[in-house]
């Protein structure tokens, strides 16, 4: 069985980037399963119903979210009428929405695929012990799913590569995500799962980070705020394909799909 999943979604030139160009991706690498990080992709920050539904009407079956869950307030009304889209399982209890979702795989025996959407500690805003909600969690849906997806959302290298190996031999895959840079150290670990320290990010190309470059370099330079806007031109697609068992959980092949579209 194959998963594809989509770096975070910057804003609306990623948005409209998967939008035209997932299909040929769809096309060429034939994922059973599409899962993606939004929660950059209304302006950079947040989720909106419109963003959500978009997203999720070109073929993305299940959205992650981050530290940015709540920077729109549309996410309320998203994640209740939602279950397609999950935020951090992490969140103290009580936080609106579910930490994890399932996805019942079409053309299948009845295979399904369980995604656990988590957030580091680490130079990050405080969140509860991801080590511990992935332990709780993992316990809760093992027995009823075929493959265990984690979505790590953090900021430090070492907390991202930590996680890989606690989660190893139980998630089939660990992608960490939030810095939207891609890194090239995908492998499969010695228990079965894959990992990458971080997928990178679907936009702007010509960018920090998504944002405007000139933005960002006078706010380094000034140290004063200043109103953050998408940059604009062609789009980075950021991704990775990971090949698993679909009787094991464990995983056979990862591989990162990267392109750069015209927007």
């Amino acid at each position: 069985m194959r998963l594809l999943f989509l770096g975070d979604i910057v804003g609306r030139p990623g948005r409209k980037a998967v939008v035209a160009h997932l299909p040929e991706i769809k096309r060429q690498y034939r994922p059973d399963v599409i899962v993606a990080n939004g929660e950059n992709a209304a302006g950079g920050f947040g989720l909106t119903m419109g963003a959500a539904e978009e997203l999720l009407s070109s073929g993305i079956e299940l959205i992650t979210m981050g530290n940015h869950t709540w920077d729109n307030k549309e996410i309320f009304t998203v994640l209740t009428e939602h279950s397609e889209v999950i935020r951090p399982a992490n969140y103290p209890p009580g936080a609106p929405g579910n930490g994890y979702g399932i996805i019942r795989v079409s053309g299948t025996s009845g295979a399904k695929i369980a995604v656990i959407n988590l957030n580091g500690r680490v130079f990050m805003d405080q969140a509860d012990d991801p080590f511990r909600a992935f332990d709780d969690l993992y316990e809760e849906v093992r027995a009823s799913v075929n493959a265990v997806i984690v979505d790590f959302h953090a900021e430090a290298t070492s907390e991202k590569v930590a996680f890989g190996w606690f989660a190893d031999g139980r998630a089939t895959a660990v992608f960490g995500t939030h810095t939207h840079v891609a890194t090239a150290d995908e492998r499969i670990l010695p228990q079965g799962t894959a990992y990458i320290t971080d997928v990178g990010m679907t936009g702007p190309l010509n960018s920090v980070l998504g944002i405007d470059p000139s933005i960002i370099i006078r706010r380094f330079r000034s140290q004063l705020p200043e109103r953050f806007e998408i940059a604009k031109g062609p789009v980075s697609f950021n991704s990775v394909v990971v090949d698993f068992d679909e009787h094991t959980g464990k995983a056979l092949a990862i591989e990162r799909v990267s392109a750069i579209f015209e927007n």
